[in-house]
């Protein structure tokens, strides 16, 4: 007798939470104390960032960062999704190699900038905000980046293909569609001159009827 697959399923809405204000806060506060005082201050995108930041930036350059590739490994529940059906969207999971963008900020502006960024990326602990080496073409650079928590219910991996493809064209946010989110990430890429040939093969497929 055949075992049916087991598919890795979105967790209950009753376990989803977000954080309260003073713990976001705190979040920010504990991750700009880790950056020595006087250094730049850059952000690393992979994902959306790269293609709607949503801050002001001096600086932009193509960016390396080992250890972490981009995988579509969390679900979202409020972006792009809902508690009740989430979605996918990118984070930086352990392992390989990432090709992004990374982006200096004004230090002046950083207190306001940092605060959005915090409500943008942090309404819950499914990120880990950590300072890392990223290699440019002008040279090394520390670059905040938003890493996955692999310790949070949010976190999902190894998703059989067509139900990732399934969850990514069902599923519908206060950002908007899901597919949107993969497709604007993959032209980003594109337009970049960034190759992520794993995300370029799904988008393709989200193309097809």
């Amino acid at each position: 007798m055949n075992t049916p697959l087991s598919l890795p399923r979105a967790p209950a809405p009753s376990s989803f939470r977000l954080l309260t204000d003073a713990e976001r806060q705190a979040s920010l506060q504990a991750t700009m104390a880790a950056l020595p005082p006087g250094r730049e201050i850059w952000i690393y995108g992979y994902g959306s960032l790269i293609w709607r930041p949503e801050f002001d930036y001096v600086e932009r350059r193509h960016a390396l960062l080992y250890g972490y590739h981009r995988a579509l490994c969390l679900w979202s529940r409020v972006n792009r999704g809902t508690p009740e059906q989430p979605g996918l969207v990118f984070g930086l999971d352990a392992g390989g190699s990432c090709r992004g963008v990374a982006f200096r900020i004004d230090t002046q502006q950083a207190p306001h900038i940092m605060e959005a960024l915090w409500r943008r990326e942090m309404p819950s602990g499914a990120y880990i905000p950590r300072w890392l080496t990223c290699r440019t073409p002008e040279g090394p650079i520390t670059a905040l980046a938003f890493t996955m928590n692999r310790n949070t219910d949010a976190y999902v991996r190894d998703l059989p293909e067509d139900h990732l493809v399934s969850i990514v064209r069902s599923a519908h946010g206060s950002y908007g569609p899901c597919i949107d989110y993969v497709l604007e990430t993959a032209d980003a890429l594109r337009i970049h001159d960034i190759v992520d040939r794993r995300l370029f093969a799904l988008a393709n497929m989200l193309r097809k009827a």
